[in-house]
C-alpha cells in the first residue's frame, strides 16, 4: 500500500475523474465542504473485501430470540417476556456495533469508494422492495377479508358489533405528524448538499421529534382502542399492519438519530453522506406505508 498525501483544496469530485484511489482518512478540519482533506490509500481495485465479522451470527440469535420471546408471551408463558426482552436488547446491541464498523469502514478508512457505494445504494433499495412485499402480505390479508365479508363477519365490514376508531381523531394527527417529519427530513438533506451543518441538524432534529410524538401517539391510540389482536381478522390485521409499521417507525427513528450524532461529528460532507441517504430513504418508505394503511385501514375500513 502506498499512501500519498492529498491537498486540502482538492475537491474528491475532481479527483475520481482521473484516478481509482480512494480516502482512508478524514480528518474534521472541512466539515460538509465538498473536500476530503487526508490521505488516499493506493490499491488495484476499487470494490471492499470485507473483514470477518462475528455480527452477522449475533443478529441472528438476536432475532430467533426476539421471535421465540414473542411467540411464549403472547401465549402466556412465563419466561416469554424474558426471552423477548432479551432478544430486543441483543437486537439494539449489534445495531449499535454494526453501524460502528460500517462507519469506520466508509468514513475512516475510505473503503466506500464509488462503485461500493452504487452497490450499497442497489442493495438498500432491494432491502426496500423486501419490505414492501412484506407488508403487501398484511394489506393482502386485510383486503381478502373486507372486500368480501363471511358469514362469520356479519357480512359486514368492520365486523359486527365491532367499535373501531375514529380516522379522523388520533389517526389523522398521526398522518400528518408523519408527513412534516417527511418535509423536515428533506430539508436536512438539501442542506447537507448545501453544506449548511446548522440548518442540517436543526431540520434532523426536527424530524426526531416529530418520530417521537407519533410513536408515543401510537401507543396511546393502543392503550385505548376498544378491540384486541383477537377481535376477529379485523383486529388481527389492524394490529399486524399498524405494529409492524410502528416498529418500522422505531427502527427509522434510531437511524435518524445515528445520522444525527455523526452531523455533529462531521461525518457527512457535502458529496458524501450515504448513511443519511439512506436513512431518508427508509424513512420516506415509512412514510408511504403510513399513508397506505391510513387510506385503508382507518378510513375506508371503518
Amino acid at each position: 500500500m502506498i499512501l500519498k498525501p492529498v491537498n486540502n483544496t482538492f475537491k474528491i469530485r475532481n479527483f475520481f475523474k482521473n484516478s481509482s484511489d480512494f480516502i482512508l482518512y478524514i480528518n474534521e478540519q472541512s466539515p460538509l465542504s465538498g473536500y476530503y482533506p487526508g490521505y488516499i490509500l493506493s490499491q488495484k481495485h476499487e470494490f471492499h473485501l470485507v473483514d470477518p465479522s462475528p455480527w452477522p451470527f449475533v443478529a441472528a440469535m438476536g432475532a430467533l430470540s426476539l421471535t421465540v420471546g414473542g411467540v411464549l408471551y403472547m401465549h402466556g408463558y412465563a419466561s416469554g417476556s424474558e426471552v423477548l426482552l432479551l432478544g430486543f436488547i441483543i437486537i439494539l446491541f449489534v445495531m449499535f456495533v454494526w453501524w460502528r464498523d460500517i462507519i469506520r469502514e466508509g468514513t475512516f478508512e475510505g473503503q466506500h469508494t464509488s462503485g461500493v457505494a452504487d452497490n450499497l445504494r442497489l442493495g438498500m433499495l432491494l432491502f426496500i422492495v423486501s419490505e414492501i412485499m412484506f407488508f403487501f402480505a398484511f394489506f393482502w390479508a386485510f383486503f381478502h377479508s373486507s372486500i368480501n365479508p363471511t358469514i362469520a363477519l356479519g357480512n359486514t365490514w368492520p365486523p359486527l358489533n365491532l367499535v373501531v376508531l375514529n380516522p379522523w381523531e388520533i389517526p389523522f394527527l398521526n398522518t400528518i405528524i408523519l408527513l412534516t417529519s417527511g418535509a423536515t427530513v428533506t430539508w436536512a438533506h438539501h442542506s447537507i448538499v448545501w453544506g449548511s451543518k446548522g440548518n442540517a441538524i436543526q431540520s434532523l432534529f426536527y424530524t426526531i421529534v416529530l418520530a417521537i410524538i407519533f410513536t408515543a401517539l401510537q401507543g396511546f391510540e393502543y392503550n385505548n382502542a376498544p378491540f384486541s389482536i383477537s377481535d376477529s381478522v379485523y383486529g388481527s390485521t389492524f394490529y399486524m399492519l399498524t405494529g409492524f409499521h410502528g416498529f418500522h417507525v422505531f427502527i427509522g427513528t434510531c437511524f435518524l438519530t445515528v445520522c444525527l450524532l455523526r452531523l455533529f461529528k462531521n461525518h457527512f460532507t457535502r458529496d458524501r453522506h450515504l448513511g443519511f441517504e439512506f436513512a431518508a430513504w427508509y424513512w420516506h418508505f415509512v412514510d408511504v406505508v403510513w399513508l397506505f394503511l391510513f387510506v385503508t385501514l382507518y378510513w375506508l375500513g371503518s
